[in-house]
C-alpha cells in the first residue's frame, strides 16, 4: 500500500444526487455478495451437468471465496494506483464477463477457473462501494448511505439461496450465473455516468505516478498461499477428516497457513510499502470490530453453504425448496 497521506477534506461532492450514486454503486455491491451463496443450491445440478461427482463441484464455492478474499487486502493498493473509477468500473466489467462464461462452461475445470476470475473482480466491489459512498455524501448523511450498503451486503447472502434455487428448478443452473449479465451491464452503465473520484484520489494518483513503481511481489504471494490455504483447509478438512488425513493434505495445507501467516504479519508490519498494511490494527476498536465482524460473517455463511447440502441430502429437498427454507433467517439475521 503507498504510503502517501491521502485527505478527504478537499472531496469535491458530485452534482447528481447522491442517493443515485448509492444506488448505482450498492448493486453491483448486492450482485458480488449474491455470487458468494448463490450457487450454494446447485452444486449437485452443477455436477450432474459437468459430469462430474458432487463432492468435487464444491470448487465451485472454494475457488470463489479463496480469490475474493485473495484480492479483498489489496484493492486499496490497486484502487490508488488505478484510480478508483477505473478499477471499479473494470471489476464491474470482468465480473459480468466472468459470470457469463461460468454459464457457457462445459466443465468443471473452466468454471472453476471463471469462478476465480470472478471472485478476483469481485473482490474489489464492497471497498470501492464504500469509498464511493463515503464521498458522495456530507458527513451527517454517510451513515443513513453506510446502512444501506449493510443492508444490501446482509440481505444478499440470505436471498442467493433462494434465487438461485428458484432458477435451478423452473430454469437451469446455468442462469444463476446469466442473471448477473444484465444486471452487471445496468450497474456498469450506471457508475460509468454517476461515478467520478474526488480531487483528493486524483492528486495522490497524479503523485503516486511521479515516484518509483514499487510493489510488494513476496507480500502477495504470501497472501494468496494464506487465503488459499485457509479455505481449502476449512472446505475439504471434514471430507478429508481433518488432522486424521493418512495422506497429510490438511495437515500440510494447516502448517503452510501458519507459517504463511507468521510470516506474512512479520514481513508486512517491517517494510515501508506493504501489499496488506497491518498497522491499524494497532487500533483497538478496529480490531474488536474486525473480530465481531469475522465470528458473524462465519456463523452466516457457515449456514448459508451448509444448510443446502444437508436439506438436499438427508431431507430430499429441490434446490428451490432448500432456498425458501433459509428464506426465514432474513427477518431474523443475528447481524441486524
Amino acid at each position: 500500500m503507498s504510503t502517501v497521506a491521502l485527505s478527504p477534506h478537499a472531496v469535491t461532492r458530485p452534482a447528481i444526487n447522491p442517493w443515485l450514486v448509492a444506488v448505482a454503486v450498492v448493486i453491483p455491491t448486492f450482485m458480488e455478495v449474491l455470487d458468494t451463496t448463490i450457487a450454494n443450491v446447485a452444486l449437485r445440478y452443477i455436477a450432474g451437468g459437468l459430469s462430474a461427482a458432487v463432492i468435487d463441484s464444491e470448487w465451485v464455492l472454494t475457488s470463489y471465496l479463496a480469490a475474493n478474499a485473495t484480492i479483498l487486502p489489496i484493492s486499496g493498493w490497486l484502487s490508488a494506483h488505478l484510480g478508483r473509477r477505473n478499477y471499479f468500473l473494470l471489476s464491474i466489467a470482468v465480473f459480468t464477463i466472468a459470470s457469463a462464461l461460468c454459464g457457457m462452461a462445459t466443465s468443471l475445470g473452466q468454471i472453476i477457473l471463471f469462478r476465480v476470475i470472478q471472485g478476483l473482480a469481485g473482490g474489489g466491489l464492497q471497498p470501492s462501494s464504500q469509498g464511493v459512498l463515503l464521498d458522495a455524501f456530507p458527513p451527517e448523511k454517510q451513515g443513513a448511505a453506510q446502512t444501506m450498503f449493510g443492508v444490501a451486503a446482509l440481505l444478499a447472502p440470505v436471498v442467493g439461496p433462494t434465487l438461485g434455487g428458484y432458477l435451478t428448478v423452473q430454469y437451469d443452473w446455468r442462469w444463476i450465473f446469466y442473471i448477473n449479465v444484465p444486471v452487471g451491464t445496468l450497474a456498469l452503465l450506471l457508475c460509468y455516468y454517476v461515478v467520478d473520484d474526488p480531487e483528493y484520489l486524483k492528486k495522490g494518483r497524479a503523485e503516486l505516478r511521479r515516484q518509483p513503481f514499487q510493489f510488494d511481489y513476496i507480500g502477495l504471494g504470501l497472501l494468496a498461499l494464506v487465503m488459499s490455504c485457509w479455505e481449502i483447509m476449512l472446505s475439504k478438512g471434514q471430507e478429508w477428516d481433518w488432522l486424521g488425513d493418512p495422506f497429510w493434505r490438511v495437515q500440510t495445507l494447516l502448517s503452510l497457513f501458519v507459517l504463511g501467516l507468521g510470516w506474512l504479519v512479520l514481513r508486512e508490519t517491517r517494510i515501508t510499502n506493504p501489499v496488506v498494511n497491518f498497522r491499524p490494527l494497532r487500533e483497538r476498536n478496529l480490531t474488536a470490530s474486525c473480530i465481531i465482524i469475522f465470528c458473524a460473517y462465519a456463523v452466516l455463511y457457515g449456514a448459508s453453504t451448509s444448510l443446502p447440502g444437508l436439506l438436499q441430502s438427508l431431507f430430499g429437498y429441490d434446490a428451490y425448496v432448500s432456498g425458501l427454507v433459509q428464506s426465514p433467517a432474513t427477518g431474523f439475521s443475528p447481524l441486524r
